[in-house]
């Protein structure tokens, strides 16, 4: 049995706040107010509404607490090694890693969104949610990442272990304005950091990544004072551009980073741990696939890969809705969606795309019609 964390190591999980004059710039941004980074359209709830009691019934509920987890083991793509070995015949490629960590083949170049390999996403070893499937690829055994892409704070997006193996790379790291203070004190150099406020960009090896808004919040401990923001992320280059939504509630600002960047190849839009206790902060997958066409002007172009699923139990509702409502969305607006096992490439430009509802040999009870 592996000894228990000291309070040393415990506080490093926690991270740093920002000082000195990445503070200073933070005061500077537009989207800082009264001593917080501020949501576009509003206050938006990040704690759950109602009351306490309502809501831990429904959480520790035992027969609901069964939903949240799959029923058998978890189906992950057996070959992705050997598939990322063959370069994308389209010259994009994503592959989805689980809950919000997809590897960007895009333009010649690899790009990382989100990594978290650690088996809870906690500050914690021993505690928190913990993870239901394996990780498809070990990290070590990922190859060269030309940027890794972070879209916020929480635990679930920024994982202090797999960044610090990272740290030991030659890579790039893009984050939004103050998250640079956490990756910094895990061991990322000063010069391999590239902060942004929403609507700036960075050039990377030919590409062009842009932060852009989200709805949503940020902190590592109790406190979570809003010092550190959260974005959602577009990457292009000549002949693709992709949409990483981070986590967000919907709002009508999807419609203005359509306008300003799309249409996209592809989105990667998040569709799991929603509820009614904070519907301002994460988005169900009606809602996800409503932001997907807002990002496409309307029109059902590119193709919708859901994320922040499957992967770790973070709210109350079963595991599989995200996928079957995310697929039931798709049909409904005739829009592509891919459907990937975690770890299995696809090409989004390809005659195919994974659409097999792949959950339902794992969820924990039948899906109806089936």
């Amino acid at each position: 049995m592996s000894a228990l964390p000291g309070p040393r190591s415990l506080l490093r999980a926690l991270g740093r706040a920002p000082s000195g004059e990445r503070l200073a710039r933070i005061r500077r941004s537009p989207h800082f107010e009264d001593g917080a980074f501020t949501n576009p359209g509003g206050p938006s709830r990040i704690r759950p509404s109602g009351s306490i009691r309502d809501f831990a019934k429904i959480y520790f509920d035992r027969e609901q607490r069964l939903r949240r987890t799959p029923g058998t083991v978890v189906p992950v793509h057996g070959d992705t090694l050997a598939d990322l070995a063959r370069p994308p015949a389209t010259g994009l490629r994503l592959t989805w890693m689980g809950h919000s960590s997809v590897l960007a083949e895009i333009g010649g170049r690899r790009v990382l969104f989100d990594p978290v390999w650690s088996e809870r996403c906690s500050p914690f070893s021993f505690a928190g949610p913990k993870r239901l499937h394996p990780v498809p690829v070990p990290p070590a055994a990922l190859g060269p990442v030309d940027v890794v892409v972070i879209s916020h704070d929480h635990y679930d997006h920024l994982d202090m272990p797999t960044i610090k193996a990272l740290a030991g790379t030659d890579t790039l790291f893009a984050v939004p304005l103050g998250v640079g203070a956490h990756l910094e004190h895990w061991g990322v150099p000063a010069g391999r950091l590239r902060e942004l406020d929403w609507h700036e960009r960075t050039e990377v090896d030919g590409l062009t990544l842009t932060a852009t808004p989200a709805r949503h919040f940020c902190g590592r401990g109790l406190r979570n004072p809003q010092h550190t923001l959260w974005a959602s992320w577009v990457v292009a280059c000549e002949e693709h551009r992709i949409y990483h939504s981070g986590d967000t509630g919907y709002f009508e600002g999807f419609k203005d980073i359509g306008a300003a960047h799309g249409p996209f190849d592809a989105t990667m839009i998040q569709v799991g741990a929603y509820s009614d206790f904070w519907p301002d902060i994460h988005m169900t997958p009606e809602e996800g696939m409503r932001a997907h066409l807002d990002l496409q002007g309307g029109q059902p172009h590119g193709v919708m890969l859901p994320i922040h699923w499957a992967t770790f139990n973070l709210a109350p509702h079963p595991w599989s809705e995200p996928g079957e409502g995310t697929l039931s969305a798709g049909q409904d607006a005739g829009a592509p969606v891919a459907l990937p096992r975690p770890g299995e490439p696809f090409e989004p430009a390809a005659v195919r795309t994974p659409a097999q509802p792949w959950w339902r040999a794992a969820a924990p009870v039948p899906v109806e019609g089936v």
